[in-house]
């Protein structure tokens, strides 16, 4: 408050001494009124460069350097941030705001103007240090261990457009000489025109608190939405978009509030499991399925994987074959172990013996409906690598085996014909009659 005073007191001086100063000089009271009004401004202008840079100094240097001392990190981002640099604006404003009555004392009629244009000045000068403590406060609180995977932007975005709309009506109410509730008065008589102007914000800010009290989806989750061909990881979450960058390096900005009113997938608990499912088929020529025979049984048994269970299940089908007095002589009769459930047992085997197979959770082969595709033998498992590039080398490391070992099972794999397959069709067809019924 003394210090205002005696800015005041400064500028009345000021004002009569440049007056006494033209008043000495001979100059008319005419060109007096306008070389005072030129003079004050200019020297203003000096004292409000001056202190403006003196103030920049002492901001940079000193309190820069205080702040960078203390043992918290959140004021760190001020002096990172520059905050402290709007009220090196602030003091030269606040000068010309206490001056103006004495520079411009002899224009009655412009001195209002003057004054409200600086009040106004004044405001977004203020606004914009409130803007960036509320940004530094999001840098801070996103960077915390609570907050970091929180749609903070979207709740921080909704704090900037109150500030901005308080401000522009503490702005209006200053040039218009009116009490700011009397524009709030006139909004609530617009709702309707309000709700249309601000339905995606109101909107952003309704799924915004849906998707943070639900957990729906953070920073970091991996999420697939086909529909906007979203296919990747969510790296903003703002009051109007869900920025996902898509696995091919493309962005896609998705309406925040479709992740409430659409479908969409969440990979998040593959992550937080620590495991990722496989499920894939090979499939299996139908006209390669067999009994299996006592001399491929013992060939068989020299699969180590496989051995016991061959055993114990011909001594149980054996001993059901006795009981019911069934025809063994021909394969048809009783049960008989064929080599396609031989081959699924292999695989069920295989998976429990991996060292990347989850044990504590689902694994399952089986046999799914032929759909002119041959035989599908599903591998249904979770392994214990989720980055895809771990997770692709163990699903290859698995098929690639088993591909390797079914024909030593007498199976074959279905695929449909290719050029080689065709071109051998024809051969075989254009040969003579008597050399195709040699061949079969």
């Amino acid at each position: 408050m003394l210090s205002f005073q005696l800015i005041q007191k400064m500028a009345a001086f000021l004002e009569q001494w440049v007056a006494s100063l033209l008043n000495d000089a001979g100059v008319s009271e005419a060109w007096a009124t306008y070389l005072r009004v030129l003079v004050l401004l200019s020297l203003f202008s000096v004292a409000a460069g001056i202190i403006f840079w003196i103030s920049r100094k002492i901001i940079r240097g000193w309190l820069h350097q205080l702040v960078k001392k203390t043992p918290f990190s959140w004021d760190d981002l001020l002096a990172d941030h520059k905050v402290f640099d709007s009220v090196a604006h602030i003091i030269p404003a606040i000068l010309l705001r206490l001056s103006a009555a004495y520079i411009f004392r002899d224009f009655a009629d412009l001195q209002p103007y003057i004054i409200k244009i600086t009040d106004a000045y004044l405001v977004l000068l203020g606004m914009n240090l409130v803007i960036s403590l509320v940004r530094i406060m999001e840098i801070h609180l996103a960077s915390t261990e609570l907050f970091k995977d929180k749609p903070l932007a979207s709740y921080f975005q909704l704090l900037r457009i109150l500030i901005y709309i308080a401000t522009g009506f503490v702005i209006l109410s200053i040039v218009m000489d009116s009490s700011p509730f009397v524009f709030l008065g006139a909004l609530g008589t617009m709702t309707a025109v309000v709700l249309l102007i601000f339905k995606d914000t109101i909107l952003g800010l309704v799924a915004s608190v849906q998707i943070s009290s639900n957990n729906m989806v953070r920073v970091g989750d991996w999420v697939e939405m086909p529909k906007y061909n979203a296919d990747g990881e969510v790296i903003a979450i703002n009051l109007h978009t869900v920025k996902v960058q898509n696995w091919d390096r493309t962005i896609t900005m998705v309406p925040t509030h479709f992740f409430v009113s659409d479908s969409f997938k969440n990979w998040r608990g593959m992550y937080e499991s620590g495991a990722r499912r496989i499920k894939r088929s090979v499939f299996l020529n139908a006209h390669s399925v067999r009994f299996v025979d006592a001399p491929t049984r013992e060939r068989f048994k020299r699969y180590q994987l496989i051995a016991d269970f061959i055993t114990e299940r011909q001594h149980d089908i054996e001993q059901y074959n006795r009981e019911q007095q069934i025809d063994t002589s021909v394969l048809i009769n009783g049960r008989r172990m064929t080599n396609l459930g031989i081959f699924r047992k292999y695989v069920e085997f295989y998976l429990q013996k991996h060292p990347k197979v989850r044990k504590d959770m689902h694994l399952v082969v089986r046999q799914l409906a032929t759909e002119g595709k041959g035989i599908p033998i599903e591998i249904y498992c979770y392994v214990t690598e989720t980055a895809l590039e771990n997770y692709e080398a163990i699903q290859s490391d698995i098929f690639d085996h088993l591909y390797a070992v079914i024909p030593f099972f007498e199976l074959d794999i279905f695929q449909q014909p290719g050029g080689q397959d065709i071109s051998s069709a024809i051969t075989m067809l254009s040969r003579p009659p008597a050399e195709l019924s040699h061949d079969f």
